[in-house]
């Protein structure tokens, strides 16, 4: 470990957005490392209070990162039951008074035996020493596989929780309208269905392979990250109820049917999990692809050409989140099977990041 930066809280708007600076930003120089010792890190949660939690897919603990760079264990999602891809996946938070402890509610997407679903969990503590309390279901019957589980949970600016669910390797769950599998859910924060969804279901969007990443940018306008199968991986710009073409086409086909892809990367280039924004400039972090990749937004419905970080130079790229002003966080994933763990894996990092 070289360094351990200081902790400051979150930006309040969460992907990390600068106020009245929306100038593209790019890493600059090398990053540092935060924390080590992870085993198979899956999702970054950086909390208001400015403690940062960490899940981990096959231990199926939440840990909690100290200000020396040490980690705790902050929880255990005991119904987890990690096969393959699936396990301990995405977390994400809600603040609400009401909750018990009075902070908020941590909630995760996790495997099951028999299906992905989404727990709440009241927040208990401050930063060094939170707990978890007990779960509460908020949605569950998502279809689980040993691959294609989706897993990223996110709350919008609408306040309502969205999440990624793959197909779960059946093909015809993505353009099944009776399926969670394939799409984009859209719920309230206790699992219903919010009145402006396009099906009067919690499907938002539909015609997905095995989308991971989440995040808005300063027009509200979400965008999410897309694992292809053989040929091309997706940026993708969402629209309430549009069909994003699977299993029917794969990348910019210009099919007037479906939504192309606004960017589109060979599978060995990216193979793509978690997004952050950051004065709407999206990072993507890269499994197979072992580099992280900056694409500014450029309006409305528009981006600039991607540039890549880092290439093969920390392996896999799980998950990658805005900083303490002026930095991005990542975490390596090699430790999950799929990769070579090199010293410390799996590691945490901070890079400083300014104008383009």
């Amino acid at each position: 470990m070289t360094s351990t930066p200081a902790q400051p809280a979150p930006s309040a708007t969460g992907n990390g957005t600068v106020p009245g600076d929306l100038t593209p930003v790019h890493p600059v120089g090398e990053p540092v490392v935060i924390a080590s010792g992870l085993q198979a890190p899956w999702s970054i949660l950086r909390l208001p209070d400015g403690a940062t939690l960490i899940s981990e897919r096959d231990t199926t603990r939440v840990r909690e990162l100290l200000a020396d760079g040490s980690l705790r264990e902050a929880g255990t999602i005991e119904a987890a039951e990690p096969n393959g891809e699936g396990g301990l996946l995405g977390l994400a938070f809600l603040a609400d008074e009401a909750a018990p402890g009075g902070a908020g509610w941590v909630y995760a997407y996790f495997s099951t035996a028999i299906d992905n679903r989404i727990e709440r969990m009241p927040l208990a503590g401050g930063p060094g020493s939170h707990t978890l309390g007990a779960p509460t279901l908020v949605l569950d019957s998502i279809p689980r596989a040993g691959n294609h589980n989706g897993g990223r949970i996110a709350f919008g600016p609408d306040g309502l929780l969205y999440a990624t669910a793959g197909d779960a390797g059946d093909t015809a769950n993505a353009q099944n309208p009776n399926s969670l599998g394939g799409k984009i859910l859209r719920l309230t924060p206790t699992g219903g269905v919010p009145d402006d969804n396009p099906f009067n279901t919690l499907v938002y969007s539909f015609g997905h392979r095995n989308p991971q990443g989440l995040a808005w940018d300063s027009r509200g306008q979400l965008w999410a990250s897309e694992f292809g199968q053989n040929t091309w991986d997706e940026l993708n710009r969402i629209v309430p109820g549009a069909n994003y073409g699977w299993p029917h086409v794969e990348g910019q086909a210009g099919d007037a049917a479906y939504i192309d892809p606004q960017q589109q990367w060979p599978t060995d280039q990216a193979s793509p999990s978690g997004i952050a924004i950051v004065n709407d400039t999206i990072f993507m972090a890269s499994l197979r692809g072992q580099r992280l990749w900056s694409i500014p937004v450029t309006g409305p419905s528009s981006t600039a050409a991607p540039t890549e970080w880092f290439v093969h130079d920390y392996g896999r790229l799980r998950d990658v989140v805005s900083g303490p002003a002026g930095t991005l966080w990542f975490v390596s994933n090699n430790t999950d099977g799929r990769g070579s763990p090199a010293a410390g894996d799996d590691r945490l990092f901070q890079v400083v990041i300014g104008p383009s």
